[in-house]
């Protein structure tokens, strides 16, 4: 083996500029002319969102590192004034090309579907009369204009605030004056003007739309009677919101989280949005208030904040949407059935969302009334809006069991929501904690403890998703249900370590972070360096940016061993480097789902160990999250998840693109050949045939994959 030091910055992709390179990837399927027309403007909505977040946590982060002097940095080597540098430039490049697809692709392309978003000086004069009246009942009492002069602070401009800066000139004394103008979140950003027009009532397929902050500043001449309006300019603030919380001092940690959550609109600014038309004057006067610089500037030529076309694909235009399914319940966990003489006879392995996630529901609203359940405990992370799973814990409790549930009031941007439903679940009687001090409790797993005729039994799900009935159908997850003993065991042994003060360090079959996660997935990968050539893994996460674990991955490409990695998100390992990871091929698919499962296969010269679970393989999640990884230890579900899901994923040519050593990704359609098919994971799931088996020749191929992929 080659004499390379593995530590080299340059064998390092940076995790930040990786993590562009995914939402690039996102904005990209906004041209992918496969998905339906509302589905492509569902991802430009995803990417802005995406990158509004970006700025709000990792981008604010790096600013801090910048105040404080830190110095350290990531194994790439860029220091974090490098690192805002670099994302400026890249991020500016993306943001152009974003608004040109909304401009140039998009936006033509729904006029062609009679989905017409206007400028307000496109429109004819009597929809502009009309746009008047609903301003005058609709949104004139609303707006509150804030002047700013020696007698007006500057306003506070709240994080991701749509906002104009008006200028108005006074006619008696021709001074010049400035004003800011909120756009209330209140408001439909998109104005719709069918209700406003008889003339299109009989076209119900015909939709039409003007921005509201281009209504408001055609008509702010009512809000400064006697002054001249000269101009108005829209801009964007989006603010730091990556909460600091002292846990230890923290006397009660749910009362701190709703005084930080107050704070979140008040952190600093990160960014500033504006249009290209906006004079300088009125961005150095945005900036010096903002106290921001020139790098902190992103000037756009189109609509600001375009995660608001999110209103157009609530359109009743089903022709325009993907095509609802089905998803698939297996014949014993139908909700008629009872459900725990199914999982003593054997597991149970649901794929979501092409598996429906009404089993996990039945498990606790049946353990809930179950006479014989003696006691539930579960984890909660992102629940959702009116949560069928909360429900059932406190149906639960209103019978007399013993429930207890920790709900992660960390669970960043559902925090509130959280907040609301540990008061909700403590009302109801349920013991509910909040987990560990200076960890978060990222792990999906429901224990239920049952009274049977041979003693207690327990019965566990654990999983890669959260408890979320909603996003169950909108991402890929796997669950295992089972009533194992040493599953039941590690289960019990888990919440004693989350509720109370133990210090287990052994587990029977779970990996759990922070405790032996590490240890364990370093010692796997070891084992299959050990074997050379007859090593194998195929590691399925959402994220890949532990050090540790790269140099492992590279010794053992080193050694021979074949890799792949399905790494949707960011990927700071460099593949194909000649002597360093020419046996590694890094894949990323994006498409209808969120690809979110976890799954780690090691092959073991044909004793495969198989684990899924909640953990990606990142720093915080290793060492700063209370995770687990759950084993898939019955050979014919082991078999199906090689063969029916990891291999399946492994010959993605539709929305696979594959990671190349200089840290860009290569669309696997764009290498098909002539009259070739894409062939797509997710629609091959989606159509039922993860029921079947791969082509014998197909599966052998990526078995062997020579090393020149």
């Amino acid at each position: 083996m080659a004499n390379i030091n593995l530590k080299n910055p340059s064998l390092y992709i940076n995790r930040e500029l990786s993590h562009i390179e995914f939402n690039r990837r996102v904005l990209q399927e906004c041209y992918n002319e496969e998905h339906p027309l509302l589905e492509r403007l569902k991802f430009l909505a995803i990417f802005t969102s995406n990158m509004d977040e970006f700025f709000m946590v990792r981008v604010s982060g790096l600013k801090q590192q910048v105040l404080l002097g830190v110095t350290r940095t990531p194994a790439d080597g860029l220091l974090p004034r490098e690192q805002l540098v670099a994302i400026h430039r890249t991020v500016t490049q993306l943001f152009s090309e974003a608004v040109n697809c909304w401009r140039d692709v998009l936006q033509p392309a729904l006029a062609e579907a009679k989905i017409t978003v206007s400028d307000y000086n496109e429109l004819k004069r009597r929809q502009q009369i009309k746009l008047r009246d609903y301003f005058e009942r609709s949104i004139f009492p609303v707006l509150t204009p804030l002047a700013f002069d020696p007698g007006h602070p500057f306003p506070h401009i709240s994080n991701l605030s749509l906002n104009l800066a008006a200028v108005i000139r006074d006619p008696k004394t021709d001074e010049m004056h400035f004003a800011r103008i909120k756009v209330p979140s209140t408001l439909p950003r998109l104005v719709s003007l069918k209700p406003l027009d008889p003339d299109e009532l009989l076209l119900p397929t015909t939709h039409k739309f003007v921005w509201v902050e281009q209504v408001i500043a055609a008509n702010l001449d009512r809000l400064f009677p006697g002054m001249e309006i000269v101009a108005a300019y829209p801009f964007r603030v989006t603010r730091n919101t990556d909460m600091e919380i002292q846990e230890e001092e923290a006397d009660d940690l749910l009362l701190t989280m709703e005084k930080n959550l107050r704070q979140r609109h008040f952190g600093f600014p990160v960014r500033l949005e504006i249009d290209g038309s906006t004079p300088d004057d009125i961005r150095e006067l945005l900036l010096a208030n903002l106290q921001m610089s020139a790098y902190d500037v992103y000037t756009f030529n189109g609509p600001l904040g375009l995660s608001s076309v999110w209103e157009l694909h609530k359109l009743e235009r089903p022709e325009l949407k993907d095509t609802p399914f089905r998803p698939k319940t297996p014949i014993n966990l139908h909700s008629d059935e009872d459900i725990f003489p199914a999982l003593e006879k054997q597991n149970y392995l649901l794929h979501h969302p092409y598996d429906s996630f009404a089993p996990v529901i039945d498990f606790l609203q049946q353990a809930a009334e179950d006479p014989d359940v003696l006691a539930i405990k579960q984890t909660l992370y992102r629940v959702g809006p009116n949560p069928p799973i909360v429900r059932a814990l406190m149906r639960a409790r209103e019978n007399g069991k013993q429930v207890s549930v920790l709900v992660e009031l960390k669970a960043r941007f559902d925090e509130e929501s959280n907040i609301e439903w540990a008061r909700a679940l403590e009302n109801a009687g349920v013991h509910v904690v909040y987990g560990l001090i200076g960890l978060k409790t990222h792990c999906k797993i429901t224990l239920v403890v049952r009274r049977e005729k041979d003693g207690i039994r327990r019965y566990v799900h654990v999983a890669t998703g959260n408890y979320n009935s909603i996003t169950a159908r909108l991402y890929t997850d796997l669950g295992l249900m089972t009533s194992e003993e040493d599953i039941g065991e590690d289960a019990t042994e888990l919440f004693n370590y989350l509720t109370g003060y133990s210090k287990q360090r052994v587990y029977r079959k779970f990996l759990v972070a922070p405790v032996n996660l590490r240890s364990s997935i370093l010692k796997f990968i070891e084992r299959e360096t050990a074997l050379g050539k007859k090593g194998r893994m195929i590691l399925k996460s959402n994220s890949l940016v532990d050090p540790e674990i790269i140099r492992a991955l590279y010794r053992a490409s080193q050694a021979g061993v074949q890799i792949d990695l399905i790494i949707r998100g960011i990927c700071c390992l460099r593949p194909g480097m000649e002597g360093i990871s020419e046996n590694i091929r890094v894949i990323s698919i994006i498409g209808r789902f969120l690809e979110h499962s976890r799954i780690y296969y090691f092959h073991n010269n044909g004793k495969p160990d198989m684990y899924a679970g909640s953990a990606d393989l990142m720093p915080r999640n290793i060492d700063r999250r209370v995770e687990i990884l759950f084993p898939i230890e019955d050979r014919q579900l082991q078999q199906d998840v090689l063969t029916q899901i990891l291999d399946v994923y492994l010959r993605d040519t539709a929305n696979a693109s594959a990671l190349t050593a200089d840290g860009r990704y290569i669309p696997l359609s764009t290498k098909l050949k002539e009259k070739e098919r894409p062939f797509s994971a997710q629609l091959h799931f989606l159509n039922g045939s993860q029921n079947g088996q791969v082509e014998d020749a197909e599966l052998e191929k990526i078995k062997v994959r020579s090393k020149s992929n």
